[in-house]
């Protein structure tokens, strides 16, 4: 949609063939079927909670550009206008805290903006030096140098040095105590479902700074989320937007093969309506999931573009990372924000979202109790859990929502029944689960991660075949990984790369230079300096 958009904009006849009934990929919202009864709608699902950190530049700039439209859609749509809302940017809004949940104390509070008041403060002041989380001081200022080295060594240094070394090793993780270890190594498999020992210390640190500056900079708050489900708030007024310039769109319709001929590309076989059909056009844009565009290579693509061929390995780099949510008879809020399970053996993360939907009335949903949900991600799919003893992956459907439950009940039940059994009304599991065997679950969106060494893999938005162009979370992009933000960004760059071979008169897409870290300018260009000269990093403006 992202490129779509673009392309419109300059006058572009486009055609969207999207796999799925209802576009927006892992970003859509989803229907739990079968739960709305009397006439109500059934609950909103999703594959898993929508976060905009502040850091995020392309994707919010098309949000800007989508045009909100009362009556277009009606119902919660037209709640969503009030308060001069003009475009989809305008839903978003702010969490003020982020939470760090634990098994054994009560959760830690943190705040995700400049603080603005007294409250604020004293929050930000208790976070920062009254350490709660059993480091030692040395152990403190180690990731903090850590975190310095990575933001002010060059780009050079980042993306040909660090995108070798693993997060754990860049850390020292293995010289390090347990809590650290817990704290920081865990944080990589929470946040981007990584491994730290496979994951590169480039995309894990600088992202990590970048969030963490986020939150004590002015400029907003680092936590933003969407004031309603997904598909209401942001990619049905984007797909109206569409249509309004004339992009026709082909729901249902999964690409089946992609047709090369002579290092052209000639047409690609879509399965619409049940029947194959090929489709043809001047150039295309595969805005495919780095594991199925690796499905479709054929030889004659590969030896059209040899470049092509690294897709196969890099598909290999995907972890899971889907959702769960749990509809509750109580608005239970948690935080105003985002919450960790730091001591969860499936990596949680959760956010309560009613007191960020004002403008929902969840009684027109399910069997209209519903006054809460917690929308929880699992980023671990392959520890044992406390129930069952089983990964998630070993599971069934039952199993994972009791297990998950449990694990939420171990972190917030400190000073009572927080979470309890009687506020349970519905829980819906992210559809892309799926189970082929009664006991063992199949993915059917995974996530990439970013391991060590496969920047190298990674493909540009362009290709060696003119006509033909990638845009998705894997394609070498500035955002470098695999979100909303770095789709956009591939989107952006594969519509620039076809002005540029076309020669056609059109302004380029915008992009932003992400993680640039510009206090530290003076550091970072003794350090090109350095590198250039075949020189280790070493923290200093000059020598």
């Amino acid at each position: 949609m992202s490129a779509a958009h673009e392309l419109a904009e300059r006058g572009f006849e486009v055609s969207v063939y999207e796999a799925r009934e209802v576009p927006g990929g892992k970003a859509r919202s989803m229907e739990a079927k079968g739960t709305g009864i009397d006439g109500r709608k059934d609950l909103p699902g999703e594959h898993g909670f929508r976060f905009f950190p502040k850091f995020y530049q392309h994707v919010t700039d098309t949000m800007k550009r989508i045009p909100l439209q009362s009556g277009a859609r009606g119902g919660v749509l037209d709640q969503l206008l009030g308060n001069g809302r003009k475009s989809v940017f305008d839903n978003l809004v702010e969490g003020t805290r982020l939470g760090l949940a634990f098994d054994d104390r009560d959760m830690l509070p943190f705040i995700t903006e400049f603080p603005e008041s007294i409250s604020d403060l004293k929050v930000l002041f208790t976070s920062l030096f009254e350490n709660h989380l059993g480091l030692t001081a040395e152990e403190a200022a180690l990731y903090g140098a850590k975190l310095f080295e990575l933001a002010s060594s060059s780009k050079l240094r980042r993306y040909l040095d660090y995108q070798r070394v693993s997060w754990w090793d860049f850390i020292e993780a293995d010289k390090q105590s347990e809590q650290f270890k817990r704290i920081f190594v865990g944080l990589s498999r929470i946040l981007v479902a990584a491994k730290a020992q496979e994951a590169n210390a480039c995309t894990i640190g600088t992202v990590g700074a970048t969030l963490m500056l986020d939150m004590v900079t002015p400029g907003g708050s680092a936590d933003r989320l969407l004031n309603g489900p997904t598909n209401e708030a942001w990619l049905f007024p984007w797909y109206d937007h569409l249509e309004s310039l004339g992009v026709k769109f082909y729901r249902g319709a999964p690409v089946k093969a992609i047709h090369c001929e002579k290092g052209s590309i000639v047409g690609a076989t879509v399965l619409l309506d049940g029947q194959e059909q090929l489709v043809v056009g001047d150039c295309y844009i595969a805005a495919l999931p780095v594991e199925v565009m690796a499905g479709l290579l054929t030889d004659e693509l590969v030896q059209a573009d040899p470049l092509l061929g690294s897709i196969k390995p890099l598909s290999e780099s995907v972890e899971w990372m889907n959702g769960i949510q749990f509809y509750l008879n109580e608005d239970v809020e948690l935080i105003h924000g985002h919450i960790i399970c730091m001591d969860s053996p499936w990596a949680l993360t959760l956010v309560s979202q009613k007191q960020f939907w004002p403008g929902v009335d969840l009684s027109e949903y399910g069997n209209g109790k519903v006054k809460g949900i917690l929308s929880v991600d699992v980023s671990d799919w392959e520890s044992k859990g406390v129930l069952f003893g089983k990964p998630a992956m070993q599971c069934s459907a039952e199993e994972i929502k009791q297990e998950v439950w449990q694990q939420l009940k171990d972190h917030f039940n400190h000073s009572g029944d927080v979470l309890h059994d009687g506020l349970l009304e519905a829980w819906f599991l992210d559809e892309d689960i799926q189970f082929p065997n009664p006991h063992g679950a199949t993915n059917m969106e995974p996530l990439l991660v970013n391991r060590v060494h496969t920047w190298d893999l990674r493909p540009n938005a362009y290709t060696a075949i003119p006509n033909f162009y990638l845009a998705s979370d894997y394609v070498r992009t500035n955002t470098d990984l695999a979100t909303m933000e770095g789709a956009n960004e591939a989107a952006r760059r594969a519509v620039n790369a076809i002005i540029d071979h076309y020669e056609i008169k059109a302004d380029k897409c915008r992009i932003w230079d992400m993680y640039a870290f510009e206090l530290l300018g003076l550091w970072q260009r003794n350090d090109k300096s350095r590198w250039e000269d075949g020189l280790p990093w070493n923290g200093k403006i000059v020598g």
